[in-house]
């Protein structure tokens, strides 16, 4: 088995260079992610004032082992900036880093618990939101991109999966670039 570029990092556990991670690093938990982080504070100009400019309230976190980032600098607080770039960091972690599951493994059971009866129930600001993401765009990768499919071994519908992959607009994006690549039409 030839090794796949998108699994060229280091994430979780033991897996050798090349293979997936056994979790997909969008469903650590914050204090978890941060281990494998690097945490930079920086100055930003913009509104608010001299307090703005004479204090690091910008935060930029940066994932080693796949160089994605968060960054927050839009809040005065800069414990605020943090969390919000560390969920920015997961956001892009889940849109970056592919762990495809086999339809058997999957539903996780964050997924169970917000897609009752098929339906997806998650804001895009909610702490769930990134791993939920990973693991949608994970199970499209597995089925060829086919939203039917994914929808069946996630146990929605593929207008629930399409109208959650809405919240996330680089998400819809990604995917409907990779369905034109294999001839498929885009979702809209």
């Amino acid at each position: 088995m030839s090794a796949d570029p998108r699994f060229s990092t280091r994430v979780a556990g033991d897996e050798p260079i090349g293979t997936p991670p056994a979790v997909h690093p969008a469903a650590f938990s914050p204090a978890q992610l941060l281990q494998a982080c690097e945490v930079r504070r920086t100055r930003r100009s913009g509104p608010g004032g001299q307090h703005r400019n004479k204090v690091e309230t910008a935060v930029i976190v940066t994932h080693r082992p796949t160089g994605a980032k968060g960054e927050a600098s839009e809040r005065r607080s800069q414990a605020q900036n943090h969390r919000m770039a560390v969920f920015r960091l997961r956001v892009n972690l889940a849109l970056e880093v592919r762990c495809p599951q086999e339809p058997a493994e999957v539903p996780s059971s964050s997924w169970q618990r917000r897609c009752p009866a098929g339906r997806i129930h998650v804001s895009p600001q909610h702490d769930d939101f990134p791993a939920l993401l990973a693991e949608a765009l994970d199970v499209l990768t597995v089925c060829g991109m086919d939203v039917k499919t994914a929808a069946a071994a996630l146990q929605t519908t593929s207008s629930q999966l399409t109208r959650f992959l809405q919240l996330e607009p680089r998400a819809l994006a990604q995917v409907n670039a990779h369905r034109c690549e294999l001839g498929l039409r885009a979702l809209r």
